[in-house]
C-alpha cells in the first residue's frame, strides 16, 4: 500500500506564510482519510523534511509560492515542473524544496510531490490569520487539495464542520502557550 502524505509548510508568525500550517491543520480537524493519509506540520523545518520525499510515495505540499501573478492564485505544481524551472525559486520555502527534490534524484527512491501553492497578499505583518484574499481562497485551495487527495483513491469524510476562524484561533493559543513571552 502506497505511503502518502501532506506537509503544510510555513511561518504561522507572518499572516499568509503560515497557510500551508494552517490548512493542514483544518485537514487534520475536519476530515478522516480511508486509507490513512498522514498529515504534518512542516513549519519552517526545511531540509528537514528531507526523510519525507524519501519515504513516502506521494507528498502533497502546501505552501505560499511567489509568481507574477495576483494574490490568492491557486497553483498545482508537480515536481518535474518545479525542477525543470526558475519561475518557481523566488522565495526561501521554494529553494528549500527545490534543493530537496534535487538531493532525492541521487537515491533510487523519492515520492510523487506535487505543490500546492497559493501567491501571499502579506507575509511581512507579524500576525497569526490570513489576508482578506487568502481567506477567501481557503476552502478553493483546500478542495483542490483533497480533489488530488481523492485521485490517490484515498476517501475523504468530513468529520467535523471547525471554521476556518476557529482553527486559526486554536493555532494562535497553541502558539501562545508554547511561546508564553508574546501573551
Amino acid at each position: 500500500m502506497a505511503k502518502n502524505i501532506v506537509i503544510g509548510i510555513g511561518n504561522l508568525l507572518f499572516c499568509d506564510d503560515g497557510i500551508g500550517v494552517i490548512a493542514t491543520t483544518y485537514l487534520k480537524e475536519n476530515f478522516e482519510f480511508t486509507p490513512k493519509l498522514e498529515l504534518l506540520d512542516g513549519g519552517t523545518l526545511g531540509f528537514n523534511l528531507v526523510e519525507y520525499f524519501l519515504e513516502y510515495d506521494n507528498v502533497f505540499i502546501i505552501d505560499t509560492i511567489s509568481t507574477n501573478n495576483k494574490a490568492g492564485s491557486i497553483y498545482k505544481i508537480p515536481s518535474d515542473d518545479l525542477l525543470g524551472s526558475n519561475r518557481y525559486k523566488n522565495t526561501a520555502h521554494e529553494v528549500e524544496v527545490v534543493q530537496i527534490l534535487e538531493a532525492c534524484q541521487l537515491h533510487e527512491k523519492k515520492a510523487n510531490v506535487t505543490i500546492f501553492g497559493i501567491i501571499p497578499q502579506d507575509i511581512e505583518s507579524l500576525k497569526i490569520g490570513l489576508s482578506k484574499i487568502l481567506h477567501a481562497q481557503f476552502e478553493k485551495l483546500i478542495q483542490t487539495v483533497i480533489k488530488e487527495i481523492e485521485s490517490l483513491e484515498i476517501n475523504t469524510q468530513r468529520k467535523n464542520t471547525k471554521s476556518l476562524k476557529r482553527i486559526i484561533d486554536s493555532l494562535n493559543l497553541r502558539d501562545r502557550s508554547e511561546n508564553p513571552s508574546k501573551s
